[in-house]
């Protein structure tokens, strides 16, 4: 980008009130820019043209045309150069940021927890303490019964992957039962690229850390299904950076798990069903989402493992914050609600093609976030028969997440 002709780099935008003024926040969904910005709403107008094509000049004369008035060049570059120097701007200094955060991911042995300090504890001791209090809140499903002897029901898991703070109690009733009735060791975990990637699925070998320690990724697991999907599985491994939907879940198992069983991952992000629907397509119509989960089940069948499949999934995301005009009210929660239950009663059926369409019926009116997890989960374990057992909302002025907690039984 030429300071000449500045452009925006995509980035998510919702509006924010604080301290009685409305402001337009800018984050950037893909971790490269750590900030939050909130922006004026006076300014919003002027940082919408900055989208490449428009000049300093042109914007000068775009905004004089509108009001009249002159904006100093000097000001403009001003906040040009202040969105770039918090990485907003597509710019040489955002692509010398950029390359060195990727490759100080690539070089690192593990994947980092980047969400620990932020958003759960970073202190062991600390963490386990809330997670404990997730089981025994009043919404939660009560403490774990861990058996003499776990059997081997669960087959597959959803989960939530909304912030521990705010779904804490959801997560607890999924991995209650997979705790009492599940004697897995091996974990296929699909989770949402919130940012998006150019490949349906991306692999990574690296273990991730966790505060408990780290959860290890089962890399011949991982090599072999690789192979037998025959496509390139790790083009786009640098998602995996800061993405919280995988991370969340491997945090829970290994407080599960610390001190009671060894177990491995295979952590897989995915991104197909949206990318399908704005295409008018099914979500198979791309060759390699049914080749790759067909090779995820054939791995699972050869492995001789005790295999449990999870999707790191939320539904919902509705209000301003999520691009809606208006903030939702108590009647349209509770359409919401009856929404998500209809959509939910596909997955118990174990329907994947009937979720998706579900969820493409209204165009996906309500941005269901788990689209590719959940539906993957369902293709892989193929009809298996689903338990909802919490169903949940978090709303807040500026948007409402909703979320589900099943267990799948063979």
């Amino acid at each position: 980008m030429s300071n000449d002709y500045p452009r925006l780099r995509p980035v998510e935008a919702f509006p924010v009130e604080h301290e009685g003024q409305q402001f337009l926040a800018l984050r950037d969904p893909a971790g490269y820019a750590p900030s939050v910005v909130m922006l004026p709403s006076g300014l919003v107008e002027v940082v919408a043209l900055f989208d490449g094509s428009h000049s300093i000049v042109d914007i000068q004369a775009e905004l004089v045309r509108r009001h009249g008035e002159i904006v100093p060049r000097a000001q403009l570059e001003t906040l040009v150069d202040g969105l770039d120097e918090h990485g907003f701007m597509e710019s040489e200094r955002f692509a010398e940021r950029r390359a060195a955060i990727e490759r100080e991911f690539l070089d690192a042995p593990t994947r980092p927890a980047s969400h620990a300090g932020g958003a759960y504890a970073a202190e062991p001791d600390e963490l386990r303490l809330t997670m404990d209090g997730f089981f025994a809140h009043a919404e939660g499903p009560g403490p774990i019964e861990w058996p003499d002897v776990p059997g081997r029901a669960v087959a597959g898991v959803i989960a939530p992957h909304i912030d521990f703070h705010r779904g804490g109690p959801a997560y607890a009733w999924a991995y209650r039962r997979l705790a009492e009735r599940c004697d897995g060791d091996l974990f296929v975990i699909f989770g949402t690229c919130h940012a998006g990637m150019r490949d349906p699925f991306a692999l990574t070998r690296k273990d991730f850390d966790t505060p408990f320690g780290p959860a290890a990724v089962d890399r011949d697991f991982v090599d072999a299904l690789s192979a037998r999907a025959g496509q390139d599985g790790f083009g786009s491994e640098l998602a995996h950076r800061g993405e919280h939907s995988l991370e969340f879940q491997a945090v829970f198992l290994r407080y599960l798990y610390a001190t009671r069983r060894e177990f491995t991952i295979v952590p897989i992000l995915a991104s197909f069903a949206h990318e399908a629907l704005a295409r008018g397509k099914g979500p198979e119509d791309d060759p390699r989402v049914p080749r790759f989960l067909e090779a995820v089940a054939e791995t699972i069948a050869a492995s001789g493992r005790r295999v449990v499949v999870i999707a790191g999934a939320d539904l919902a995301h509705m209000g301003p914050r999520f691009g809606d005009p208006s903030p939702i009210s108590g009647d349209e929660l509770k359409q919401i609600e009856r929404e998500d239950r209809a959509m939910l009663g596909a997955v118990e059926g174990g329907d994947a093609r009937a979720f998706f369409d579900a969820v493409a019926r209204d165009g996906d009116r309500r941005r269901i976030c788990g689209y590719s997890p959940i539906y993957a989960m369902l293709r892989v374990l193929g009809r298996a028969r689903g338990d909802l057992h919490r169903y949940g909302q978090w709303p807040d002025p500026q948007g409402v997440v909703t979320f589900a907690s099943m267990t799948f039984e063979t």
